[in-house]
């Protein structure tokens, strides 16, 4: 068995969004009418979360101040409407822009992890995760989509634009017609099956703490050591926490996996939790060229 490849936060960024309504109309109409309503923007603090640096020294400053902005505008920059089909199974285009002060539209982007704009997908009871990569043509991204079930969900637009270069990850809300099925799952998930493989977390959180997590993936008992690069890394997380999905992206440190090399059965990452509390956890990680989504719930202890 190959030894555990050692992961460190890739970046950080966290926001509370506002707790109260958003105001968005029950669905989106097909012709293209956007459906979305800002967050409270809090200012970031200019450190490059794709450089491996945590934004933070969680140490030396105060939990609530280390909080960076996860809101529709942020750094001059804004998320505009969404535009999506109307309801679940209908397919069509999910589109959108990411303007300046002015109101004209980012085009030069920063490519980071192979692609120039990462989009992250979830309903608000942390089901339907996606992390998916549209393309960006006169100035808006847009690929082809289909919602999987009705409810509610955050979108969060994670990209560094060339003009500041500045990480940014802005942040809507859309609302998706018909019958809700909400998740009602509740206190820690360590364990869950994708496609055939076992995967694990090992680890706690604390809240204000960096606490190590290693996750490992396995096949019938048996270790999987073949673990693929994927968007420039072994691993992906994305942590969230219940209840606001205040937002943070974790990536591997150090070099770039080359061409052909293998990893595994273990992935680690260091993650701090801002506050107490439950947290879902996505782990997307590719065998054999498929990508896989291993997802995970974990309880932050108080500090």
């Amino acid at each position: 068995m190959r030894a555990p490849v050692r992961l460190g936060l890739f970046g950080l960024v966290l926001a509370a969004v506002f707790a109260a309504s958003w105001g968005v109309a029950a669905a989106i109409a097909p012709s293209g009418a956007p459906v979305s309503d800002a967050a409270q923007e809090t200012p970031t603090d200019g450190h490059d979360e794709h450089e491996g640096e945590a934004v933070t020294d969680a140490a030396e400053t105060p939990v609530d101040d280390a909080i960076t902005g996860v809101s529709m505008s942020s750094n001059g920059m804004r998320l505009t409407e969404v535009t999506a089909p109307v309801a679940p199974g209908v397919e069509g285009t999910l589109a959108f822009s990411i303007v300046d002060e002015s109101g004209h539209p980012v085009t030069d982007y920063v490519e980071s992890h192979e692609k120039q704009l990462h989009l992250i997908v979830v309903r608000t009871d942390g089901g339907h995760f996606r992390h998916v990569h549209p393309t960006l043509e006169d100035g808006v991204w847009s690929l082809p989509w289909a919602w999987d079930a009705a409810g509610s969900y955050r979108i969060y637009a994670d990209f560094t634009d060339a003009a500041g270069g500045r990480p940014t990850t802005l942040t809507t809300t859309v609302d998706v017609g018909g019958a809700v099925t909400p998740d009602r799952t509740t206190g820690e998930v360590r364990h869950t099956t994708v496609d055939g493989m076992t995967v694990t977390v090992e680890g706690d959180l604390t809240a204000g703490e960096a606490r190590s997590l290693t996750l490992r993936v396995e096949r019938d008992g048996e270790p999987v050591t073949t673990l693929e690069p994927y968007l420039g890394a072994f691993g992906h997380l994305v942590v969230l926490r219940q209840g606001d999905l205040a937002y943070l992206h974790a990536h591997p440190e150090g070099d770039h996996p080359e061409p052909g090399q293998r990893s595994g059965p273990e992935v680690g990452f260091s993650v701090t939790a801002p506050t107490a509390g439950r947290y879902f956890l996505y782990l997307d990680f590719q065998v054999d060229g498929v990508v896989h989504t291993a997802q995970f719930a974990l309880e932050a202890a108080a500090r």
